[in-house]
C-alpha cells in the first residue's frame, strides 16, 4: 500500500456512511460553550447585578487573552493527534518573547538596550528571530522524538526545563523593555485575535484537505499502518513539532508585544491550558482524532470560564483549582469517548 492508496481511502472513507446524516461534532461542543456563557449571564444579574455578556469591555479582554492560547492550541492539537504531546510550548513562549524583544528595543534608553548596537531594527527582524527560535525548538523536539524513540513526554519535558532556563539566562533575570511601535503593534487592538483566527483557518485547511492532514491523523490512529502506506514517519513527526514550536514562537513574540516588555517568566502554564482547550474540543490523547474548529471553540469555552470566574470575583488560589479540575475532567471525558467508541466496534 502506497500514499496514493491511503489518499483513495481518505476520499472514500466517508461514503460508507452517506446514508448516515451526522451532525457536525463540534456542534455539541459549541452548545457547551453557549450553556456556560448564559449560565454566568444568570449568576451575574443574580449575585451581582451585572450582566456577563452585554459588557464588550470585558468581552474584549477575554478574547485578546485567549487568543494566544488559541494559537498555541493549534499547534498542540497537530501534536495530539498524532498521539503525541507537547510540554513546551509555555516555556517557549517565555524564550521566544525574551529574544525577539532583545531585538526591538529603541534607542530612547540605549544604556537599557541588551544590545546597544541593535538598536531601531525594523519590526520584521525581531518576530523573524522569535518565530525561527520556536521552530528550532520544534525541530529539535521533533528530532528527539522521531530519530531516538523517546517518549513525546520526556522530549518536550525537557525542552520544558531548557527553554525556561535560556529565558532567564538570557538577561539574567531581567526585563525586557522600551520596544519600537512597530513590533509592539502586533500585540495592540484586536491584531493577535485576526492573527489567531489566520492561523485557524490555515491549519484546518491543512489539516482537511492536505496530504499534511491525512498523514498526521494516519500516524495517530495507527502508526504500523501509516508506515507500511510508505508515509515517513519521522520526517513527518519533525514537521508537526516543527509546526508547534513556530506557532508557540508566534504566541511569544505576541505576547511581548502586547504586554510591551517581556520577562523570563510568560508563558507559565500555557502548555497546560492549549491541552486542555485541545481535548475540550474533541482531541483525543489516544490520537488519531481531533479538529481545529472545535479547538478554537475549546480555546473559547476556557476564555469564559476564566473570565467569568474572574467576573464572579472567585478568588485566584480557586481558579487554579477549577482549572485543574476542568483539565482532570476533559481527561476522564476524552477516555469515556474513546471507551464507547471502542465498545461500539
Amino acid at each position: 500500500m502506497n500514499t496514493d492508496m491511503l489518499d483513495k481511502q481518505a476520499v472514500t472513507a466517508p461514503v460508507a456512511g452517506i446514508g448516515k446524516r451526522r451532525l457536525p461534532p463540534e456542534l455539541s461542543i459549541f452548545i457547551v460553550l453557549i450553556g456556560i456563557a448564559l449560565l454566568f449571564e444568570l449568576v451575574g444579574w443574580l449575585a451581582i447585578g451585572q450582566s456577563f455578556l452585554l459588557n464588550t469591555a470585558r468581552l474584549k479582554i477575554m478574547i485578546l487573552q485567549v487568543s494566544v492560547i488559541g494559537i498555541i492550541s493549534v499547534g498542540v492539537t497537530q501534536v495530539i493527534i498524532t498521539s503525541g504531546i507537547d510540554l513546551s510550548s509555555g516555556s517557549l513562549v517565555g524564550m521566544t518573547a525574551m529574544l525577539a524583544a532583545s531585538l526591538a528595543q529603541t534607542s530612547q534608553f540605549v544604556d537599557r538596550a541588551v544590545y546597544p548596537g541593535l538598536v531601531d531594527l525594523p519590526f520584521v527582524v525581531p518576530v523573524v528571530v522569535g518565530l525561527a527560535a520556536g521552530l528550532l525548538a520544534g525541530v529539535v523536539n521533533g528530532t528527539l522524538i522521531a530519530k531516538t524513540g523517546i517518549p513525546p513526554f520526556i522530549a518536550t519535558l525537557g525542552m520544558f526545563v531548557s527553554a525556561r532556563g535560556i529565558a532567564k539566562w538570557y538577561t539574567k533575570g531581567q526585563p525586557v523593555s522600551f520596544l519600537s511601535d512597530g513590533f509592539t503593534f502586533f500585540g495592540s487592538g484586536l491584531v493577535p485575535v485576526v492573527i489567531f483566527l489566520v492561523v485557524a483557518v490555515i491549519f484546518h485547511i491543512l489539516l482537511r484537505y492536505t496530504r499534511y492532514g491525512k498523514f498526521t491523523y494516519a500516524i495517530g490512529s495507527n502508526m504500523q499502518a501509516a508506515r507500511v502506506s510508505g508515509i515517513n514517519i519521522q520526517a513527518h513527526l519533525i514537521k508537526v513539532y516543527a509546526v508547534a514550536g513556530l506557532l508557540a514562537g508566534l504566541a511569544g513574540v505576541l505576547t511581548a508585544a502586547r504586554a510591551q516588555t517581556a520577562q523570563a517568566g510568560m508563558g507559565v502554564g500555557y502548555e497546560f491550558d492549549a491541552i486542555t482547550a485541545a481535548v475540550i474540543g474533541g482531541t483525543s490523547l489516544a490520537g488519531g482524532v481531533g479538529r481545529i474548529t472545535g479547538t478554537v471553540i475549546g480555546t473559547l469555552i476556557l476564555g469564559v470560564m476564566l473570565s467569568g470566574f474572574t467576573f464572579l470575583r472567585i478568588d485566584a488560589y480557586y481558579q487554579e483549582i477549577i482549572k485543574g479540575v476542568i483539565i482532570v475532567g476533559a481527561v476522564i471525558t476524552d477516555v469515556y469517548r474513546q471507551n464507547k467508541k471502542k465498545k461500539k466496534v
